[in-house]
């Protein structure tokens, strides 16, 4: 039997591919936990869209300003050399291309990489897209962390978005509670999944054909 990573170790196991010297952006939900897992010793650059350059890990109770909080509204602590900026600024880097990579959350990846990620209605509040749609168009790399299946067990990872798009194939890499998969041109590869899974346990949870990468690893998390 296998068991699915939490949220935590999801964020994790993202946070653990981001490359020294990157400036990368945390989107709402699951990515912004990844602040609190970077490796040890590697310097990355942080940055939150409401105006944070060098944003550290969650603020403990005794660590929290009401004047520094994330995308998600959490309490954020600062890294050293940290920049606080208006949010016009922060959009004119993300729409210049200095962000890196951003790390979103998705409801659906089709296996060409487009992306959907927004709720056509959100309650209370109508429409609502935030940054995500600036953020898909304007990082070097995109990559997304959500849950492999809906609640009620249907697939998200897609031969085709059924939800409005974010943004078209600008998905590079998805990290699932199941498994690591990269978007090739050819479609999903997955380089990665839970140990006691298999190949058709994978397949079967996923509408998109899968391709297995011959060096494909196990994914083991710590307990967290």
């Amino acid at each position: 039997m296998f068991k699915p990573l939490n949220r935590n170790q999801m964020a994790w196991r993202a946070a653990q591919d981001l490359e020294e010297g990157t400036v990368v952006n945390l989107g709402m939900g699951m990515p912004v936990l990844a602040a609190s897992y970077a490796p040890f010793g590697r310097e990355i650059i942080f940055q939150s869209e409401n105006g944070i350059i060098g944003a550290g890990p969650e603020a403990s109770e005794n660590e929290r300003d009401p004047d520094l909080v994330d995308a998600s509204s959490r309490f954020v602590t600062l890294a050293p050399g940290a920049a606080l900026i208006e949010s016009a600024a922060s959009f004119a880097m993300i729409r210049g291309g200095h962000i890196d990579v951003t790390m979103l959350g998705g409801f659906e990846v089709a296996s060409n990489g487009d992306l959907a990620n927004w709720d056509m209605q959100v309650p209370n509040k109508g429409q609502l897209v935030g940054g995500a749609m600036d953020l898909a168009f304007g990082a070097g790399e995109v990559r997304v962390i959500m849950q492999h299946q809906t609640k009620d067990g249907s697939p998200r990872l897609l031969n085709a978005c059924r939800l409005p798009l974010t943004a078209p194939r600008c998905v590079t890499r998805i990290y699932t509670d199941l498994a690591v998969v990269d978007v090739e041109e050819n479609g999903f590869l997955v380089r990665e999944m839970l140990q006691g899974m298999t190949q058709e346990d994978l397949q079967s949870r996923t509408e998109a054909p899968l391709a297995f990468a011959r060096d494909i690893e196990p994914l083991t998390p710590p307990d967290l």
